[in-house]
């Protein structure tokens, strides 16, 4: 089976997953595309013994920037856009072969089954019939978003059942998921700071709460079990994080100008040691240098 198709994956340091990814694809897609974003392990050398098309991007914080510019470099007139750390099933890999065949569509919404820390979800909104994907589609038809998390529009849903979905290995454990919840919380921050949007510390436990809520009991979370009660803990704390993040920003300052003002605070205190002939004289100087570092933070007027 060969289909008009082109697998494209967007990596960074991706040796680990990237060969399953690639086998679910290399015995019926007509080309496969690998946009590396300079990794430092054996991604790309992975990816051509694989009989793959290799191109390098600068590397970005998320993924969305590399995607926009990856899906005009596929020559296909179809592309299927996959994560290192996905698999197509193949019952999907017909189906979407017929789609191209049959011109059914010009994009395609996909099933997805998520895997966290060792356990398939079936609900918490990471269950194949809650979370759907739109990764295959017509060049020219989709147009991706730079901005993270962006989800274009779908035209043709396949239904979760028959197993025709992808399969996508999340997160390996905890802290694989935090590191991640890390960087994309700064960016979403960064990106509402962007927009003019603000936020307070109350707005932040309540957003928390209810995504929390959303996950756990609107998306039955708790039929996930202790997996689904973390998940759902945690994409509060995501929220929770990203907003606070943003209150960072704008009350107190960046990480580069917090920084700068504790070097400030540093040299105030160290510079009363200078001419101090004794050591009284040197705690003395110490302590009454010590008791203006509270005076030395700004922005800190504003009221929750």
């Amino acid at each position: 089976m060969s289909a008009p198709i082109s697998a494209l994956f967007v990596t960074r340091n991706e040796e680990r997953n990237l060969p399953y990814a690639l086998r679910s694809v290399t015995s019926w897609a007509s080309e496969i595309v690998v946009v590396d974003m300079h990794s430092e392990d054996g991604t790309r050398e992975i990816a051509a013994a694989a009989g793959a098309r290799v191109l390098l991007h600068e590397p970005v914080g998320y993924v969305e920037p590399a995607r926009a510019w990856a899906i005009t470099q596929c020559r296909e007139e179809w592309v299927l856009l996959l994560d290192a750390d996905e698999l197509v099933t193949a019952p999907l890999a017909r189906r979407l072969a017929q789609i191209a065949t049959d011109d059914a569509a010009d994009a395609v919404e996909l099933p997805r089954a998520n895997h966290l820390v060792g356990r398939r979800m079936t609900h918490t909104g990471w269950g194949p019939h809650q979370d759907r994907q739109l990764r295959f589609f017509k060049r020219g038809q989709v147009r991706f978003s730079d901005r993270i998390h962006e989800k274009p529009r779908p035209v043709l849903r396949i239904p979760p059942e028959g197993n025709e979905m992808l399969v996508h290995f999340n997160y390996v454990d905890l802290e694989h998921f935090l590191a991640k919840l890390d960087r994309y919380t700064t960016i979403e921050a960064r990106e509402a700071r962007a927009r003019g949007e603000r936020y307070g510390v109350l707005g932040a436990v309540a957003g928390a709460i209810r995504r929390f809520l959303g996950k756990y009991v609107k998306q039955s979370g708790w039929r996930d079990g202790w997996h689904g009660f973390v998940l759902s803990a945690y994409q509060g704390f995501y929220e929770f994080a990203m907003r606070t993040k943003a209150m960072q920003e704008e009350r107190v300052g960046s990480r580069a100008e917090i920084e700068a003002r504790y070097r400030e605070v540093a040299e105030r205190i160290l510079s009363d040691y200078e001419g101090a002939g004794t050591t009284g004289a040197s705690t003395a100087a110490g302590a009454s240098a010590a008791s203006r570092v509270d005076s030395a933070s700004p922005r800190n007027s504003h009221s929750a």
